[in-house]
């Protein structure tokens, strides 16, 4: 009976299925700063570490997720710096819509089963 249950969690259709579900909380989790401090930063990668030997796919949707953090932090600090200038108010709210409808359209496509690359992301991890 127990080797039967561990058959089926390892098949390839509960793989996929675990790598989709997991996949969508990776993205969505980066909302949750918008409510904890600071989750939204450490809640993906701590998925990603934790998931990505038991599913391997979810490693790409991990490098995304962190790619688009890293990009985002980098922008809301520039941003930052121009709200001397009033610009960088605007380009700090576009920062934060741009994080939450990036997070949600990642992981719906990640629910779907599909890889979705964040626009304006920059590629620090391959």
């Amino acid at each position: 009976m127990e080797n039967e249950a561990a058959a089926e969690s390892s098949s390839p259709a509960t793989l996929e299925k675990d790598t989709r579900q997991w996949g969508m909380f990776l993205h969505l989790s980066m909302l949750a700063g918008f409510v904890i401090p600071m989750a939204g930063l450490v809640a993906p990668i701590v998925i990603w570490q934790l998931k990505k030997e038991e599913l391997p796919e979810l490693d790409a949707h991990g490098k995304a997720a962190v790619n688009w953090i890293l990009s985002a932090l980098i922008y809301g600090v520039v941003s930052a710096i121009l709200t001397l200038v009033i610009i960088g108010i605007f380009m700090l709210m576009a920062v934060g819509l741009a994080t939450v409808v990036f997070s949600i359209i990642a992981g719906i496509k990640a629910n779907n089963g599909e890889q979705w690359k964040y626009p304006l992301s920059i590629q620090f991890l391959k």
